[in-house]
C-alpha cells in the first residue's frame, strides 16, 4: 500500500481518493475511509497513516509465521516505465547488438565484414557486411562494447544518487542515448558507410555517446519502477469473501463464509514488479534482436539502426507525460564517500597477521553498531558522520547485498555461454536450414513463457502450501539451474564427439578423401534442438538469479544508495565475463565437453558455498526490509543525534 513518497506527492494523494471512491481499492480501503480521504491531500495521507496503522496493523511473530503473504495491487503507471524499458532494449538490442554481433555466431555483420559487391548500404541476403575489419576487430570493439555498457551505470547511479535524482538522471540519459544512436545511424548512411575510416569513426563516437545513455539509464529506471509504490511495510488485512453461485449456495449470488486473513508483503510486490519488468525487457529485446536482422539483410544498416532510434525516441514523450504523477525521490548529496569512510572506521583494529584473528573480530557481531554516531562523544565523532544509527543500519544491509553479487560472475559465466560456445556448437549439427544463432532466441522466448507462469501460478501455489520463497533461496536456484544447463550442453558435446567422423575435432576441418584437400567436417547426425534444454534451463535460472539480483538490489540497499547498488550488481556481469575469458583455452575442440563440465562444477560450488554463506540473511529478511531509514544531515550536534535516533526508534 502506498505512503511516505508517494503519499507526500498530492497527484498520488488524489489518485489514492479516486480509487478509494470508484471501488478499486474496495477490498483494501474501506468505504468510510475514503469518504474521509475526500476533504483534502493531509486526509489522503491518514489513509495510508494512521488509518492503516490501525485497521491494517502490522503482523504479529506467530501471523508471519502462518499466514500466506501475497502482493499489493501494481498502479498502471508502473507499465509506462516498463514499456520506457522495452523501448531502450528494443534500441540497444536492435542497433548496437546488429552492428557488433558476436563473431562467434559465425554471422557476417557490420564490423567484420567487408561491404557486399556493389552495395552502398551493406544490404545482402547472403552476407551483409560494411567495415571489413575481420574478427579480430569485432572481438576487440565487441568486448569493449560489453564492458563500457556495464561499468558506466557506476556514474549514472553515482549523478542520480548524490546530485539530480533520478528522474532527472534517467531523462538526460535517454537524451544521450538518442544522440548516440543518430550517430550510428549517421555512420551508417550510403555516402558514410562507402568510406570504412569514417565510419568507423563515428561508430566509436556512437558506442562511446550510447555507453553513457546506458550507464544513467539502466541502475536507475529499475529503481524509480519500484520507487512508485512508495515506501511500504508488512501489514495484515482480510480479503474480500468470494461470492457464491445460485448453483453452489442454493439462495442466490451472495457472500461466502468469510475472508481470508493475508500479509500484505512488499517484498512480494517488488518480486513481480520486477518480473513483468524482466519480461518487458525481453519484448524489447526479442522484438529488436530477430526483426532488425531483417532490415540489414534487406534494406541496409541504416534502417536496422533507424527502426530502434524510433523506438527509443517514444521515451521521452513517456517521460514527460510522467513527470506530474511519478514519485521522484530527491537526492541526498553524495553518500557515497561517508559510507566508504563508514565502512573502513569499522575496520579500525580488527586486522591481524593472524588470518583467523581477522575473520574473528570481523565477524564478532559489533563491526557496524561499533560505528554508529550514538557511539562516539561530540569530541570524538568525526566530521563526516552527519547521519543517524538508523542508516549505519541500512548500510550494513547494503553491503550484504554487495557481499551476495560477489558471487555473480559465476553465474554470468554460465549464461555467457548461450552468447558464444552453445552457438558454435549448434554449426556442427543439423540445423536442416536453420541458423545456427536463431536458437539463442529461445531464451527470451522461454522467459516470456517462465516469467508470468512463476509469477501466477508457481509462486503463489508454493505460498499456499506454506513454502516461504526467500531471495537466496531463489538465487541458489538459479545457481543449480544454470549448472544443470551445461551438463546437458556438456551431454550433448560429449555425443557429439562420438558420432562425428572427425572424432573430438568435429568443428575443425579434415582432408577430402579424393582430393586430400582440407575440407570442413560435416554436420554430426544429431539435430540442433537437442539444445534446446540448455536454453530453457538458463532462461529458467534468469528467473531465479536475475530478476532476484534487481529485487535484492532495490530492497536492501539504504535509500539514497539505491542506484549505486543497483550499479554493483549490473558490474558483476563485467566480471563473469573477465572470468570467461580466462576459459578461452577450453572453449575449442576437444576440450569442449571439459568446458562446460567445468563451469558446471563451478556453478555447484559457487550456489553451495553461496547458500550456506548467506542462509542467515533468508531468517533475517523481513526484519531487514522493516528497517527504519536513516537520517543524513548537513550539520551535526549532540540533540541531532538524539532526534533523529527517536524518530528512527518510532
Amino acid at each position: 500500500m502506498p505512503a511516505g513518497d508517494a503519499v507526500a506527492d498530492p497527484i498520488a494523494a488524489a489518485e489514492l481518493r479516486a480509487e478509494a471512491q470508484d471501488g478499486r481499492k474496495a477490498s483494501l480501503v474501506p468505504a468510510a475511509t475514503a469518504a474521509a480521504a475526500a476533504p483534502g491531500d493531509q486526509a489522503g495521507r491518514d489513509v495510508t497513516g494512521d488509518f492503516l496503522n490501525q485497521d491494517y496493523p502490522s503482523p504479529t511473530a506467530e501471523e508471519l509465521a502462518t499466514l500466506r503473504r501475497i502482493p499489493d495491487r501494481i498502479p498502471i503507471k508502473l507499465y509506462t516505465i516498463a514499456f520506457i524499458e522495452l523501448c531502450e532494449r528494443f534500441s540497444y538490442y536492435g542497433s548496437i547488438v546488429v552492428c557488433a554481433r558476436r563473431p562467434s555466431q559465425k554471422v557476417t555483420n557490420y564490423i567484420q565484414q567487408p561491404l557486399p559487391p556493389g552495395s552502398n548500404t551493406g544490404a545482402s541476403t547472403d552476407q551483409p557486411g560494411a567495415l571489413g575489419m575481420g574478427q579480430r576487430a569485432s572481438t576487440g570493439i565487441t568486448t569493449f562494447n560489453q564492458f563500457w555498457q556495464y561499468f558506466m551505470p557506476l556514474l549514472g547511479a553515482w549523478v542520480a544518487d548524490a546530485h539530480w535524482g533520478r528522474y532527472k538522471t534517467i531523462t538526460y540519459a535517454l537524451g544521450l542515448d538518442l544522440v548516440g544512436h543518430v550517430i550510428l545511424i549517421l555512420s551508417a548512411i550510403p555516402p558514410v558507410i562507402v568510406h570504412p575510416s569514417a565510419s568507423l569513426a563515428l561508430l566509436i563516437i556512437a558506442i562511446l555517446t550510447i555507453g553513457f545513455g546506458t550507464g544513467g539509464f539502466k541502475p536507475n529506471v529499475s529503481c524509480l519502477i519500484v520507487e512508485q509504490l512508495g515506501d511500504q511495510r508488512l501489514f495484515v488485512k482480510t480479503l474480500a469473501p468470494k461470492k457464491t453461485s445460485s448453483l453452489s449456495s442454493g439462495a442466490g449470488a451472495g457472500a461466502g463464509a468469510g475472508g481470508e486473513r493475508v500479509i500484505v508483503d512488499p517484498a512480494i510486490t517488488t518480486e513481480r514488479i520486477y518480473m513483468w519488468f524482466y519480461f518487458f525487457i525481453n519484448v524489447g529485446a526479442l522484438v529488436g534482436q530477430i526483426s532488425m536482422v531483417y532490415a540489414e539483410q534487406h534494406v541496409g544498416f541504416y534502417l536496422s539502426f533507424t527502426l530502434p532510434t524510433v523506438m527509443l525516441a517514444l521515451c521521452p514523450a513517456v517521460m514527460l507525460w510522467g513527470r506530474r504523477r511519478y514519485v521522484r525521490r530527491a537526492p541526498d548529496g553524495s553518500v557515497l564517500v561517508p559510507a566508504l569512510k563508514t565502512f573502513f572506521l569499522a575496520q579500525r583494529g580488527r586486522w591481524s597477521l593472524n588470518p583467523w584473528a581477522t575473520w574473528r573480530r570481523m565477524h564478532d557481531g559489533t563491526f557496524w553498531d561499533a560505528v554508529k554516531p550514538s557511539r562516539f562523544t561530540a569530541d570524538s565523532r568525526p566530521a563526516w558522520m552527519t547521519f543517524d544509527d538508523a542508516w549505519v543500519d541500512e548500510l550494513r544491509r547494503g553491503f550484504s547485498a554487495c557481499a551476495v553479487f560477489c558471487w555473480y560472475p559465476i553465474y554470468w559465466l554460465c549464461y555467457n555461454q548461450i552468447n558464444n560456445n552453445l552457438v558454435s556448437q549448434a554449426a556442427v549439427l543439423q540445423r536442416h536450414g536453420v541458423p545456427n544463432d536463431i536458437l539463442s532466441n529461445l531464451n527470451p522466448f522461454a522467459l516470456l513463457i517462465f516469467i508470468p507462469l512463476n509469477n501466477y501460478i508457481i509462486y503463489p501455489a508454493l505460498r499456499r502450501a506454506g513454502v516461504r520463497i526467500t531471495p537466496i533461496r531463489k538465487i541458489t536456484a538459479g545457481f543449480f539451474v544454470g549448472a544443470a544447463a551445461m551438463v546437458w550442453a556438456a551431454v550433448v558435446q560429449h555425443y557429439i564427439y562420438q558420432r562425428s567422423v572427425c572424432g573430438n575435432r568435429a568443428s575443425q576441418k579434415m582432408p577430402d578423401p579424393d582430393t586430400g584437400a582440407l575440407v570442413k567436417c560435416p554436420p554430426v547426425d544429431i539435430n540442433v534442438w537437442s539444445q534446446t534444454g540448455a536454453y530453457v534451463l538458463i532462461a529458467l535460472s534468469e528467473v531465479f538469479a536475475s530478476i532476484t539480483s534487481l529485487e535484492y538490489a532495490y530492497s536492501k540497499a539504504p535509500k539514497n544508495m539505491r542506484s549505486m547498488v543497483q550499479a554493483v550488481a549490473l558490474f558483476s556481469v563485467s566480471f563473469g565475463a573477465a572470468i570467461g575469458q580466462a576459459f578461452t583455452g577450453l572453449s575449442a575442440d576437444p576440450l569442449l565437453v571439459w568446458n562446460y563440465a567445468v563451469v558446471a562444477i563451478l556453478a555447484v560450488v559457487a550456489g553451495t558455498c553461496f547458500y550456506f554463506q548467506f542462509r542467515d540473511l533468508d531468517i533475517q529478511e523481513d526484519e531487514l526490509n522493516e528497517l527504519p531509514e536513516g537520517q543524513m544531515v548537513k550539520t551535526f550536534t549532540d540533540e541531532k543525534v538524539v532526534q533523529m535516533d527517536e524518530k528512527s526508534a518510532t
